[in-house]
């Protein structure tokens, strides 16, 4: 681990270990999920100038009208996705800066991840590359339409909030597949795991979340 990955400060270890401490007070008991809250240098996914606030339980903003996520949110949707998962590949909407990218990327074989803002998609292959983060596909293109071309996916992580559950998506989901999205208005949205059963979709809500809105168009 490099100084700049290690962080010094209010980014160093004892900063982080402060974090997933708050996160187990919080009911996050996923040992894997913690480590990688741990270990991902969250801020090297934000703007030097927010540096100082990567470790606080909060989201920050990163540009583009978009955000990282608060650590606890993609603490519980990794969670959430990776409970009784036995799948290899994972489609994740919204790549963003990365960030859940690099929490998810050791636990499983292979993510492939849409993105519609192409300068933050530029910036984020570089980042995750500079990572030594090999295992994700990218691709710029609507979140509402998933990727098909490597459909079915075990896995499907959103990381904006539609209305509506995607029709698009819950096609592209595996037999006994699980989705993770928020669903739902500003200030009315819920954190939901669909699960694909043989001739149906379950539905279980994880609580209240805040996200920005998963946007139609490129």
């Amino acid at each position: 681990m490099t100084a700049d990955t290690a962080g010094i400060g209010m980014t160093s270890a004892r900063t982080r270990d402060r974090l997933v401490q708050r996160l187990k007070d919080q009911g996050i008991r996923s040992r894997p999920v913690l480590e990688q809250i741990r270990n991902v240098p969250r801020h090297l996914f934000v703007d030097e100038a927010l540096a100082s606030r990567a470790y606080e339980d909060t989201a920050l903003p990163i540009g583009h009208g978009q955000t990282i996520s608060q650590p606890f949110v993609v603490a519980l949707m990794t969670e959430t996705l990776l409970a009784d998962f036995d799948g290899e590949t994972v489609l994740e909407i919204g790549t963003g800066c990365g960030y859940q990218t690099a929490v998810l990327s050791p636990l499983v074989k292979k993510i492939y991840s849409v993105e519609r803002v192409p300068e933050l998609l530029r910036k984020t292959r570089q980042r995750l590359r500079d990572l030594n983060i090999y295992n994700v596909q990218f691709r710029p293109g609507d979140g509402w339409d998933g990727w098909p071309k490597y459909a079915p996916y075990d896995g499907i992580i959103v990381a904006a909030a539609a209305p509506e559950l995607p029709e698009k998506l819950l096609e592209q989901l595996a037999p006994g597949g699980r989705l993770v999205i928020p669903i739902g208005p500003p200030g009315r949205q819920e954190l939901t795991l669909v699960t694909r059963k043989d001739d149906h979709f379950e539905q279980v809500s994880f609580g209240a979340v805040s996200f920005v809105p998963l946007v139609p168009g490129k």
